[in-house]
């Protein structure tokens, strides 16, 4: 197991991040109006990132998988932040991409 956890390294950190600057980005919406589905994608984010860490940590048969889905949920957040000039829904974005692509590579 400690080999598995250090093969997801990268992605939990990634992960664990975007999971911060989401709530973050929650918090930071709390009072504004939103033209699209931020930051209520935040909150899909912030489980998946959870739960993908979780499988990560434990070197779960279906980490891959928990990771390919992570990945798609934080590029739906990530345009939907990104779509904001907000400062925390930029951060957000940006974190939700760095998820991605160490998602994807986790997944591959």
């Amino acid at each position: 197991m400690a080999t598995a956890t250090a093969n997801y390294q990268d992605c939990i950190e990634a992960c664990n991040a975007c999971l911060a600057d989401c709530l973050a980005c929650v918090e930071g919406m709390l009072g504004k109006e939103s033209m699209n589905d931020c930051p209520k994608c935040c909150l899909e984010c912030v489980a998946i990132c959870r739960a993908c860490v979780e499988a990560m940590a434990i070197g779960g048969e279906h980490a891959g998988a928990f990771c390919k889905l992570c990945a798609e949920v934080c590029q739906y957040c990530a345009d939907q932040c990104g779509a904001h000039d907000h400062d925390h829904c930029q951060k957000c974005a940006e974190s939700c991409r760095r998820c991605v692509e160490s998602c994807q590579a986790v997944a591959a």
